[in-house]
């Protein structure tokens, strides 16, 4: 056993028996490593990793390539999920050394944590060889070595401090982005690369808004051709719900069928703000599987939502997935199997590796048939012994920055949707958040196993800020919203720099971090600056907080010419920017009845694809949000102030024709 049993991190903890004496990610270990004057070698990885867990099964569970380790190196273990920025770090040295990156990340360290050389998966022979390479470097001009590995740290430094501002924000930047899309747009299966294939949600919200905004219909045609082939595909689990991290194909057929929170949330709302702009039923069925399975498999009883479900079950990849076709004879009558071979085009000699797996299908199928009751009945039986199997891993840990995701998500459905179980869910997960990882005025970043650690990055605070607020839009609540009040005060005091006019990714207290970096593009999750910006221009309009709007101008600036250039990859940046543009009314409504009284009415509003409509309610002489301050209802009647920045009009009582006045806009 090395030292690693007693860390609550799912990932670190599938090493803990490992033969490799590994050392978690702290102080204590890096004055172990300085004193005995090695190189560090630093795996990365996550617990739902496939590469990861194949390394570990030829290397680190491997005697030979342990004893190597544990002569010559001082071996370190981290869980990216907790140290996103760790992980943010060692990946940039790592490309700029010109390797490829991925998980698990393999990086080789000198005794003061700077690095020198690294990669991602090898196989033990390529391990093996490398280990033994970089020991001879290191012990033949390990003074080169060090020199080259303090280099590499001050281009980084260098590149992260580089103004990135300079140019013009136009309304052109949003036919630019259109432009680029639509050249990198596989015309046939949707999608904006060849394979792999990953779903970007960033991409097709702001599709949809440019479609909105200037009826571009081939900006439409984009978006709903790439949703539909993501839910007829094998990316999306027909039988329990949800998405796979991506497809290892072009068509969506054949998933990594890793499931990442992340991803279902980003995917259910873009499906959900699809459903409002098209009205295709498609779209709500699959947000409602998407969310459901959430719910049922990925939702804690405290409230917090779990982080991911591994690809891998008994060792192989997608077992608890796939079918043979003896199989599905066996559990099916014949009525059933008949229908379930004709809906998913399942043959003997299957479409997945050598496995039949219809679940992983041509996309030649209607969602109706699903309603089928014999595909009905067939689905159930599936369910039923699938569930009998032995499941994937589930990563246990609660995360701030994607509970947030999942908080807005969930918030998103009960706003389209009026069911109230979405409803409760982000309610929950707002209240576990709050209660277990916001402690003594700073948000933590990771609970697992009752413990809360881990300071938190940009992204706990933008993603849940955001979530925050589109709570508040159900259940105008003001304790949500002081609660987002509050941690946007704290992100400004501890990642805001006023000479640049962004956010650093994190607070600047740990001194084991080499880089402070501030990043404007997207990665697999929306950049935090560009979410961060939107939150800023929202409580620039929901709380007045003029300065917080100014400030979200800024950041959308510090990015501007790499904006301008690679539009495609600030694709969240420019949803702010969207806003920014306008027209953003904020409505600010009172009444002396209940809220509830007013949900026939709300309900219309959320089923309005309005992504820069911001709603205020409140009692009458209510200040908080700012408002709602001095708003009356004159005749005892809901009545709703439209505002345009600090600017109200007269207040009026005809809802209905704020409502008509609000679809008028988008022609």
């Amino acid at each position: 056993m090395n030292r690693l049993s007693e860390e609550k991190s799912p990932y670190l903890l599938q090493h803990q028996d490992n033969p490799v004496h590994w050392y978690a990610w702290g102080d204590a270990a890096f004055q172990a490593a300085r004193a005995e004057k090695k190189p560090i070698f630093l795996s990365v990885g996550y617990s739902t990793c496939h590469w990861c867990h194949v390394m570990a099964h030829q290397s680190f569970e491997d005697n030979e390539v342990a004893d190597y380790l544990n002569t010559h190196f001082f071996s370190f273990n981290l869980d990216r999920e907790e140290r996103p920025d760790v992980d943010e770090i060692y990946m940039g040295a790592v490309h700029a050394m010109g390797q490829r990156g991925g998980w698990p990340l393999s990086v080789f360290l000198t005794p003061q944590l700077t690095p020198f050389f690294g990669g991602t998966y090898w196989p033990k022979d390529n391990f093996l060889y490398i280990l033994k390479q970089i020991r001879q470097l290191w012990e033949a001009d390990q003074a080169k070595v060090i020199e080259s590995g303090v280099s590499l740290v001050e281009h980084l430094k260098a590149q992260k401090a580089a103004d990135m501002s300079g140019s013009d924000l136009n309304e052109g930047l949003l036919e630019k982005f259109f432009k680029q899309t639509e050249g990198n747009f596989d015309q046939a299966w949707g999608g904006f690369s060849n394979a792999p294939k990953f779903p970007h949600s960033p991409q097709i919200s702001l599709l949809l808004r440019i479609h909105e905004r200037s009826q571009n219909e081939a900006a439409l045609q984009m978006a709903v051709h790439t949703l539909e082939k993501m839910a007829h595909g094998g990316l999306f689990d027909h039988l329990g719900g949800g998405f796979a991290r991506y497809s290892v194909d072009e068509r969506w057929m054949i998933p990594h069928f890793e499931k990442m929170l992340y991803d279902n949330a980003l995917l259910a709302h873009t499906y959900l703000e699809a459903f409002q702009l098209t009205g295709i039923t498609l779209f709500e069925r699959v947000a409602r599987e998407t969310l459901n399975y959430v719910l049922k498999e990925m939702t804690s009883p405290e409230g917090g939502f779990y982080s991911a479900q591994d690809a891998d079950s008994e060792g192989e990849e997608g077992k608890y997935y796939v079918w043979n076709y003896e199989e599905l004879t066996q559990i099916l009558t014949d009525e059933e199997f008949t229908a379930l071979r004709r809906i998913y085009g399942i043959t003997r000699e299957g479409n997945f590796e050598n496995a039949t797996n219809h679940f992983n299908f041509l996309p030649q199928f209607a969602w109706e048939e699903k309603d089928d009751p014999i595909l009905q009945s067939a689905h159930a039986k599936l369910l039923k012994v699938r569930e009998s199997r032995v499941h994937p891993h589930k990563d246990d840990k609660i995360l701030s920055s994607w509970n947030g995701l999942m908080i807005r998500a969930m918030a998103k459905a009960y706003r389209v949707t009026g069911e109230k179980s979405y409803l409760m869910a982000a309610t929950k997960a707002a209240e576990f958040i709050q209660r277990n990882l916001w402690v003594s005025g700073e948000l933590l970043a990771r609970y697992r196993d009752k413990e809360a650690k881990f300071s938190a990055r940009l992204e706990d605070y933008a993603y849940l800020i955001e979530g925050l607020l589109d709570l508040y839009a159900c259940d105008y609540s003001p304790s949500t919203l002081e609660f987002a009040l509050k941690l946007q005060e704290t992100q400004i005091e501890k990642f805001w720099d006023a000479a640049r006019g962004a956010f650093y990714f994190t607070d600047g207290q740990d001194p084991n971090l080499l880089v402070r970096t501030m990043e404007g593009m997207d990665g697999a999750l929306p950049n935090a600056n560009g979410v961060s910006a939107l939150n800023l221009l929202r409580f620039g309009e929901l709380d007045l907080r003029e300065n917080w709007h100014e400030d979200g101008l800024k950041v959308l600036r510090a990015f501007s010419r790499l904006v301008v250039e690679y539009p495609t990859a600030f694709a969240q940046i420019l949803l702010a920017y969207d806003y920014l543009l306008g027209p953003s009314p904020t409505w600010a409504l009172v009444t002396d009845g209940k809220i509830a009284d007013l949900q026939p009415w709300l309900q219309k509003v959320g089923e309005t694809f309005s992504p820069r409509l911001t709603l205020a309610i409140g009692k009458p002489g209510e200040n908080r949000p700012a408002i709602l301050r001095g708003k009356l209802a004159p005749t005892g009647q809901p009545t709703l102030y439209w505002c345009e920045g600090q600017s109200c009009e007269a207040p009026t009582q005809d809802l209905d024709s704020c409502l008509g006045r609000l679809q008028e806009m988008k022609k």
